[in-house]
């Protein structure tokens, strides 16, 4: 960053606020965009997470005569069976309040369905459904490349 003063404008004062302001403004629009980063490597670790086979039990697809899907087993993540799990998920930066320190964000993505939170921690009704964790599964596949993101510096 350079600041002169050639003495033509007057107040010094001014000129060093008005640069800092700018500067302040480029690093906010820059904590804006990592956490759109982070959501969509938070989503890609979602889709990575929730794909592929699973070890459980073979069922009849409702409303089919023939076609199968292989369930998961408590502990693994949800199996496939419509993939709505998989492809109904909403991701947005959240701005929270400025601080002396800066700019406050949060990175979210959540599922759009209405049972994930029944696949991730179970029920403990009469008829029990196992736990099939995958959020923590998708923090833990996302945090390395999120670190990376955040300890970037800023221009």
């Amino acid at each position: 960053m350079k600041l002169w003063m050639d003495g033509s404008s007057g107040n010094v004062g001014h000129a060093i606020r008005a640069t800092i302001k700018g500067q302040v403004e480029n690093i906010n629009r820059q904590v804006m965009s990592r956490g759109v980063r982070v959501v969509n490597i938070l989503r890609n670790a979602e889709l990575e997470v929730l794909k592929g086979q699973r070890s459980g039990n073979v069922y009849r697809k409702p409303h089919t005569k023939r076609a199968t899907y292989r369930a998961s087993a408590p502990g693994e993540p949800p199996a496939r069976r419509t993939g709505n799990l998989r492809l109904h998920w909403n991701g947005q930066v959240e701005e929270g309040a400025s601080t002396k320190n800066g700019k406050q964000i949060l990175a979210v993505l959540e599922s759009q369905e209405k049972y994930a939170a029944v696949l991730e921690e179970g029920t403990k009704k009469t008829t029990r459904i196992e736990p099939r964790p995958f959020v923590d599964k998708i923090k833990e596949k996302a945090i390395p490349e999120i670190k990376k993101i955040y300890q970037e510096p800023y221009n």
